[in-house]
């Protein structure tokens, strides 16, 4: 078969056969009656091989040594093909974003296009003041809950977080990407995701993110979903927050928001005196006594009789004084 018949049946163009016979790749190895050079069956085999590796990514240097070279071995090329092709995906997907960002931002005119990007490049500038400033403006334009999410879980600075919590709440959109920072395994991540689901008005998937993160490996993390749930009257959390009196963690917030489950105060105060009232250091019975005196009824006026006669004066005295200010039930 001739340069010209193969050109059309492979779609390849004569100048890159000529380029592969220069280089070696594939040289025609027969001869037509006129001179002429003809690619064999073999040929055209070595042809449709050198295509196929070139589909991976190899480049035309790396397909010779893979054919010609027989202690060459694919692994480590493998590797690196992999990775570059995980690189170029990552920032094929980036790309995506930014432009659906662009499109959801509804402009009508090249300047308008310009100023969305130039805020989404502002969002991930090396300066923070940068950032801050870029994370208020895109409290006002239409940029998306996603793109906010993505910048928020990765921004260490307290002051730029906060612009970008504040924005994400402005929008719908976002969840999905936080649920993703919910579950990272960097507790830093976890710990931005948590706090933005904080701001979040509640969703049934906003709850359900937070209800997982009860049960985190990461302390600030647990105490955060703890805290936004007992706020929003979520009985599961009722547990951890016991769990932040007993250590001393926001105490005193975890309290404040127990007293408020009225539906369920017998059950919170016999899972107050359950898990800390028998704890042999002073310091955790004084804080159940101090959380005993924020919920009202006979139940927790029960319990703080109790304490009357502890052991230690200091928890006794207490308990003594709340009872005495305690109205009547």
């Amino acid at each position: 078969m001739l340069i010209g018949e193969v050109a059309r049946h492979t779609g390849l163009s004569s100048r890159m056969l000529r380029h592969y016979d220069t280089l070696g790749l594939v040289r025609p190895t027969g001869r037509t009656s006129g001179g002429y050079r003809e690619y064999s069956e073999a040929d055209l085999e070595r042809l449709m091989h050198v295509e196929s590796l070139r589909s991976l990514g190899l480049s035309l240097r790396e397909v010779g040594r893979a054919l010609d070279e027989p202690g060459f071995a694919p692994d480590t090329l493998m590797d690196r093909l992999v990775e570059d092709t995980k690189a170029r995906m990552a920032a094929d997907a980036q790309l995506l974003a930014r432009l659906q960002d662009v499109r959801g931002a509804g402009p009508s005119e090249w300047s308008a296009v310009l100023g969305v990007v130039s805020l989404l490049r502002a969002v991930e500038s090396d300066n923070a003041a940068h950032r801050q400033t870029a994370a208020i403006l895109a409290g006002e334009v239409r940029v998306s809950g996603e793109s906010l999410a993505d910048a928020l879980l990765k921004e260490p600075d307290p002051n730029v977080a906060g612009a970008l919590r504040w924005a994400l709440a402005q929008r719908p959109g976002g969840i999905d990407r936080l649920s993703e920072g919910a579950a990272d395994r960097d507790p830093a991540i976890r710990r931005r995701a948590v706090t933005a689901l904080a701001a979040i008005e509640e969703t049934a998937q906003v709850r359900s993110i937070l209800e997982k993160l009860l049960d985190d490996s990461d302390p600030a993390v647990r105490r955060t979903a703890a805290l936004t749930l007992g706020r929003r009257g979520a009985t599961v959390a009722v547990d951890a927050l016991v769990e932040l009196i007993g250590a001393g963690d926001r105490d005193v917030e975890a309290a404040e928001i127990l007293a408020g489950h009225e539906a369920h105060r017998e059950r919170i105060v016999d899972l107050l005196v359950d898990r800390l009232g028998a704890d042999p250091d002073a310091a955790v019975r004084s804080r159940l006594v101090q959380a005993l005196a924020e919920i009202p009824g006979t139940a927790a006026t029960s319990a703080l009789q109790k304490y009357v006669c502890d052991s230690d004066q200091m928890v006794a005295r207490t308990a003594i004084v709340i009872l005495d200010r305690r109205p009547q039930d």
